[in-house]
């Protein structure tokens, strides 16, 4: 056995010696073990700049109404012809003469001329204006000397003639007559337009209404203005004067005119004709005649004759009035 040095062998006996001491006095140390440390959570730090706002979440978005265009019809336009008036114009649209003159601006029909341009009113806005204005205004015309006279066959004349008081020329002159019985009910109405196609200021045009049937019970009458407007002066030819007259009786039941139209005027005097009226004793009118001169067209400074019957329905004739009217050569093209 190999030889060990003393001090090697008295350290393991020493240990050995103390353990048994323990064991023996029964206290047993258990040593804990240091603990391995949680590992520390990361904290990230997120760096917000100052200027970064936070970005707004955007509303939705709401298209704004498209707006429906209102559709404007295009107006009708009519254009003047020759020897139209606004009455002729109204009727053939079937709008009053005041909306006409409404829509276009016109103050004095006077001054339209062949070629102009009308704008025509719609429907809706002539009934806006018939609700506006109800009550028509009274026409500026007298209604005179007046004959009644029943026909051979049952009807019923009646003559008379329109004084224009209005203080302007006019045209398209209308007159009613309306038949009453004794309690004042209408039993039979006519119309119709005067004999000139234009009246002039403090001028008497003759009418003749002719009811086909007199009524028995006819006991009184009405006369009064239907309609009329300011002439367009400017297609009327109005220096034409009636010379010469003279007149030839056939026992009163007929009298024969003859006469002259003379054209005193700068211009060519076209679509001449003559217009007789013939009153009795008591200033009625008795007989209306328009007729044609021998030459319808009448240079200027050159005449034309006419010979005219008239058939009164009354009688006898106090006198006869004779009337010359036409149209200016630069009207009719």
């Amino acid at each position: 056995m190999p030889h060990r040095s003393p001090h090697r062998l008295i350290a393991p006996l020493a240990w050995l010696l103390g353990l048994t001491l323990l064991v023996g006095c029964g206290q047993v140390i258990t040593v804990k073990p240091t603990p391995t440390p949680a590992p520390t959570a990361t904290i990230v730090l997120a760096v917000v700049a100052a200027t970064d706002a936070p970005t707004p979440t955007p509303a939705p978005y709401t298209p704004a109404p498209t707006p429906t265009p209102t559709i404007t019809p295009t107006p009708a336009v009519h254009a003047i012809a020759a020897g139209e008036s606004l009455l002729v114009i109204a009727n053939l649209y079937g709008v009053s003469v005041a909306a006409l003159q409404e829509a276009n601006g016109i103050l004095d029909p006077r001054t339209l001329q062949v070629g102009q341009q009308l704008i025509i009113p719609r429907e809706e806005e002539s009934a806006v204006e018939a609700e506006a204005t109800p009550t028509p205004t009274p026409l500026p015309l007298t209604v005179e000397h007046l004959h009644f006279s029943k026909t051979t066959i049952g009807g019923l004349w009646v003559l008379g003639e329109a004084l224009n008081t209005s203080g302007v020329p006019l045209e398209q002159v209308r007159v009613g007559v309306t038949l009453l019985d004794a309690g004042g009910g209408t039993v039979a109405q006519s119309q119709g337009l005067v004999a000139l196609d234009f009246v002039d200021v403090d001028e008497a045009a003759p009418f003749a209404i002719l009811f086909g049937t007199a009524p028995d019970d006819f006991d009184r009458y009405r006369a009064y203005p239907v309609s009329g407007v300011p002439a367009y002066v400017g297609s009327y030819y109005r220096d034409l004067v009636v010379e010469n007259i003279e007149t030839e009786s056939e026992r009163y039941a007929s009298y024969t005119v003859t006469g002259l139209v003379r054209n005193t005027g700068p211009e060519e005097a076209v679509n001449v004709q003559v217009v007789l009226t013939a009153y009795d004793p008591l200033d009625r009118v008795i007989a209306v005649r328009q007729v044609e001169p021998d030459y319808n067209v009448v240079p200027r400074g050159g005449s034309s004759t006419f010979t005219v019957v008239l058939a009164p329905v009354g009688g006898p004739v106090a006198r006869i009035h004779a009337t010359a009217q036409g149209r200016r050569l630069s009207s009719q093209q």
